[in-house]
């Protein structure tokens, strides 16, 4: 006897009776108490608020340690801050700049 394959007949109907059993299991399952229902929603909420209260203390942690290592950088440089210069400083510099290579230039 060779292997027969089932016809499109046989397989429809066993997809049926996977549809139904499927149903029937379905069916037999328990309806979710309310109570329970509301009783997780609240453990999930709990455990989430405290999920975001950890956050923002580890936010507020890294947040404070790069403020004392931008202060205790700026305290362990000692240079100056540099002077933002005015229109006429930049215009007496340049023209400074540009008398000293004329002055380069005509010694030659």
């Amino acid at each position: 006897m060779a292997y027969k394959d089932p016809g499109f007949e046989e397989r429809q109907k066993r997809a049926l009776e996977a549809k139904k059993a499927a149903l029937e299991k379905l069916k037999a399952k328990p309806a979710i108490d309310p109570a329970i229902l509301a009783e997780k929603r609240a453990a999930a909420e709990a455990k989430e608020a405290a999920l975001a209260a950890e956050r923002e203390a580890k936010k507020a942690a890294r947040l404070a340690e790069k403020e004392a290592a931008a202060a205790a950088k700026l305290a362990k440089s000692k240079k100056p801050i540099p002077k933002i210069m005015t229109e006429a400083e930049r215009k007496a510099a340049r023209d400074a700049r540009y008398a000293a290579r004329k002055g380069r230039t005509q010694k030659s």
